[in-house]
């Protein structure tokens, strides 16, 4: 492609950059995923869009242009709900790309916790995070290490009902375009299509936190144009969990529609401040693993979100 006719149209600032369609976003990204676009152009390309935004149109491109090359997980058949009835999903999908580093990264948790009321969980994201805790590290010290295939991804669902698969798993291409991140020294679209991807072969339900408003709205627009199961909030350090000191709003985006499932807390009040030296994987695997098994409290706010998660299930396809 012209590459420096597509730097001129989308490289104009907020105001005065232009979008492109979704066919040629989708073969651009697709040289992007392959590495055929040189250095200084594939940067120029990635702020653009960082500060322009991306449209619907163009989110569509890049997604289907890496839904070619992903590796897709088989989650087997739908599992029946507690009491019997059909699942209203076969499987939760949870992207972890963003990890913490001041309050203690709770989704997994959130993943063990699904799975154990007969859920089955795909978590996808990255494996390390120079400067934050991934929930790669934390499912690591619960006994999940990452998958090493597709292969093994698919198994473990079917075996345990939980299986974490890196992003350079399912995709290398936009792993290696998420790499670029310590280069560029920002994150960019590669890090939206990674959190919008659906790596199962089945419908799921997905989850999907974003950290900046303006991109809450970007997502209701596009799942209104291309509908799908989706849990959309504002994540805690950018992670799909719900903060523990106060309700976020969770919405739920499904055939054109936005629901609030959860409504945001008036009181933005900060909570009492995170014991020093809890936040590390092994001490956060310690405090799930007592979660689990009912000897620490979860925050209300984290067991609303579980509840809402496992209420839509339960509903009648």
């Amino acid at each position: 492609m012209d590459v420096s006719s597509i730097i001129k149209l989308i490289g104009r600032g907020r105001e005065g950059a232009r979008s492109i369609d979704r066919a040629s976003a989708a073969q651009l990204f697709t040289e992007l995923l392959e590495g055929s676009v040189p250095d200084l152009e594939l940067g120029a390309l990635l702020l653009a869009w960082r500060i322009k935004g991306e449209s619907v149109d163009e989110l569509a491109g890049f997604l289907q242009a890496t839904h070619r090359q992903l590796g897709l997980i088989d989650c087997g058949p739908a599992q029946p709900i507690d009491g019997g009835g059909p699942a209203h999903t076969r499987a939760v999908v949870i992207p972890s790309y963003n990890g913490a580093r001041r309050l203690p990264n709770r989704v997994a948790w959130l993943a063990c916790a699904l799975r154990d009321r007969g859920i089955p969980v795909l978590v996808h994201g990255v494996r390390t995070d120079p400067a934050r805790v991934t929930t790669a590290q934390v499912l690591s010290e619960l006994g999940s290490p990452p998958c090493e295939s597709i292969t093994e991804a698919s198994d473990r669902l079917a075996r345990e009902r939980l299986a974490f698969v890196p992003l350079d798993v399912l995709c290398a291409g936009l792993d290696r375009l998420l790499q670029l991140r310590w280069r560029l020294g920002v994150r960019h679209c590669a890090h939206t299509v990674a959190k919008m991807l659906q790596p199962l072969k089945q419908p799921a339900l997905h989850l999907l936190s974003v950290t900046h408003p303006e991109y809450l709205r970007a997502m209701r627009d596009y799942y209104a144009a291309y509908p799908a199961q989706v849990l959309l909030m504002r994540g805690t350090e950018g992670e799909p969990i719900a903060h523990p000191y106060r309700a976020q709003a969770i919405e739920w985006l499904h055939e054109g529609r936005v629901d609030t499932l959860i409504a945001a807390a008036t009181d933005s009040a900060p909570g009492p401040p995170e014991p020093p030296g809890q936040i590390t994987a092994h001490d956060t695997a310690a405090w799930v693993r007592q979660a689990l098994a009912g000897t620490s409290t979860v925050p209300a706010p984290l067991r609303a979100q579980l509840e809402a998660i496992v209420s839509l299930r339960n509903r009648d396809q």
